[in-house]
Parts: C-alpha cells; structure tokens; sequence
C-alpha cells in the first residue's frame, strides 16, 4: 500500500513553506528588523510541528486524479503547501478565541508575543499586546497563503480552476468558526449546530476542498471531484468527532493541550449535544454548570464518566466507523486512481484513529 504521504512530498512540502517563508520574512525585516522578529513566532509557529494534513490531502487529490504520477511537479506540491499558511492562521486565531496558553506543547503564538513584551519591560497591557500581534500575525498568515498560492508556478488554466474551490474553503471555515464561537456564547445544547460547525469548519476545510482543490489543479473530471469531495465530507466530519472525543479524554503528552481543555473553553461538540440527549437530567445539569469553567481533576473525573455512561462515547465512535465505511466506499469507483484510492485510505485512517 502507498504511503498517506511519501517521505520525499513531505520533506518537499516544507522546504516549499520555509522558502516562501524566508522570502516574505525580508520583505517583513525591511520594514523593520523587530517586525521581521516577530514574524518570527509565525515562522516557527508553522515550521516547528503540525500534522500537514492539508497540504497531505490536496495532494491525494492530485495524485487521484492522475495517472502514473511519478513526483508531483514543484509547482503542485507549492501551491498545496499554501494550504498550511492558512491552517496556521486559522490556529493562531482560534487560540485567540480559545484564550488557549499552550498548542502543539509550546505557548501559543499569542502568548509568546505577550512574554516578549514582559521580558522588555514595556510599558501597558502584555496579555493586550500579546493578542494584538497574533491577530496580525494570523491576518499575515492569511495573505501569504494567497500569495504563495497564486504564485506557485501552477498554469494559467491550473490556477483559475482551484481559486473557485479556494475561495470557497476560506468563507467556509470562517463562517463555522463564526458558528462555533456563536454556539458557545448561546450556550446551544442541540445536535444540528455542531453538526453545522463540524461540517464547515473542520470537514470542508480539512479534507473536501483541499482534496477538491488538488483534483482542480490536476483537471479532474466531475465524477473524480465528487467522488472525492463525497469521501472529504464523510471523512472530515470523522476527523472532528475524533478530535471531540481527543479534546475531553486525550493524553496532554501526546496531544499537546491540557487534559478536558474543550470542557474548560465552553466547547459546544457533538459528543456534549450527545450526552446531554442520553443522560439523566442530575448529569445533564452537571454538565451544563461546569462547561466552559474551570474544572477541576474531580468535575474532569465526574464528566467523563457521564459521557461514557450515557452512551455519548460509544455513539460517537459507532458515528466514526459509519462515516470512515461512507467516505471508503465514495472512492471504489474506476474515477480514482488505484495509487489516490491507496493513499486516501491511508490519510482516512490516520485522520480518524488518531491520539492526537
């Protein structure tokens, strides 16, 4: 079976990320050497760690649309590595909304900011600075990913097909981050608005338009691109509700955030809505008064045991199984390459059964 992602794309992807990186960085430095330092934290926020799904799926997209492929062209694997610049700002931003202090197991982008104002003595609000430097690093962020799209090399022709899909990724992504911060602030217990957010924020952004913008790049006929986008939906959606279950009971060694951090930040999943539909209304009061508190290693202990006894936990994984088997089965078709259908079960298996 083929690798989700050969060695060489992988190495290829980051190199691709760290040249154009480097590049923008000068014409940050030029401006002024401490703005070029800071755009430092974004440097190394995107370099250093990440599981480049993304970039990992555009790529399937391509290689499922082409025979025969060979290495993928440099101008391709650029223009799908763009697709990280956009993830990263996406993060920057939600740890912002999250007031999260740790990604990947390091301080998040806002907190760094915020200790390099501490560690200068600077006059006024740190926690303020912080976060005002990480809103403007991820708006940076943003705007290379589209230079860096538009100027991969990729055809005239290439290019006009994948902007379609491009454009559409963004506004959905920032409409379900929308969703998910009106969510928690309404204090939603019903299953169709994490289902929504799900839907737009992770599983179209995740995996349907990157796989939909590697196929535009590669020409795709229209039976491969929605044989892939049906396979993206089901399989992003899967990702999320695996990150539902990773956000409540992971390890924070491996996942790089405090144990029960969705519980503390107020998180509206679908394994929430689940449990509070399944459990008795003493649980589901429980729930309701420490979402988004300060919990504390007894309420985490309390919780967790109410998801599992309701049924939430097992009902979540069966709706896992039931999505990976739909997404499986999108791509038996003679419209996928053997080598994309290869990879693209290899990319569903690493995106659902992941431990962080």
């Amino acid at each position: 079976m083929a690798s989700a992602t050969r060695p060489d794309d992988a190495e290829r992807v980051l190199d691709a990320l760290r040249q154009h990186l480097d590049g923008r960085r000068d014409v940050v430095a030029g401006v002024d050497d401490r703005v070029g330092r800071l755009a430092g934290l974004l440097s190394d926020f995107v370099t250093d760690g990440g599981k480049r799904m993304r970039p990992r799926f555009a790529l399937a997209g391509w290689t499922a649309a082409v025979q025969d492929t060979g290495q993928i062209p440099d101008e391709v694997i650029t223009a799908c590595a763009a697709l990280e610049l956009i993830q990263a700002c996406a993060l920057v931003h939600d740890d912002i909304v999250d007031a999260s202090d740790t990604r990947r197991g390091r301080p998040t982008v806002h907190r760094s900011a915020e200790a390099l104002h501490v560690k200068a003595g600077w006059k006024g609000d740190a926690e303020r600075y912080g976060t005002s430097q990480a809103i403007l690093l991820g708006d940076l962020a943003l705007t290379w990913a589209d230079e860096m799209f538009v100027t991969s090399g990729v055809s005239p022709e290439a290019l006009s097909r994948a902007l379609a899909p491009w454009y559409a990724m963004k506004t959905e992504v920032l409409s379900g981050q929308m969703l998910d911060v009106l969510a928690e602030a309404s204090s939603a217990t019903d299953e169709a608005t994490p289902a929504k957010v799900n839907r737009f924020k992770t599983a179209a952004y995740t995996v349907e338009r990157p796989l939909h913008i590697g196929a535009a790049l590669a020409d795709a006929g229209p039976e491969t691109v929605t044989a892939l986008r049906e396979f993206g939906v089901a399989v992003g959606q899967a990702f999320q509700l695996r990150d539902d279950l990773l956000g409540v009971f992971g390890d924070p060694e491996v996942t790089g955030k405090p144990s029960g951090d969705d519980l503390r930040e107020g998180k509206r999943t679908l394994l929430l809505a689940r449990a509070m539909t399944l459990a008795p209304q003493d649980d589901v009061d429980f729930l309701l008064g420490v979402i988004g508190t300060e919990v504390d290693a007894a309420e985490l202990d309390r919780a967790r045991t109410i998801l599992v006894d309701s049924g939430a936990v097992i009902s979540i994984e069966a709706e896992i199984d039931a999505l990976t088997s739909r997404a499986l089965q999108a791509i038996e078709t003679d419209a996928i390459t053997d080598q994309g259908r290869d990879t693209l079960r290899d990319l569903a298996a690493a995106a659902t059964r992941r431990q962080a």
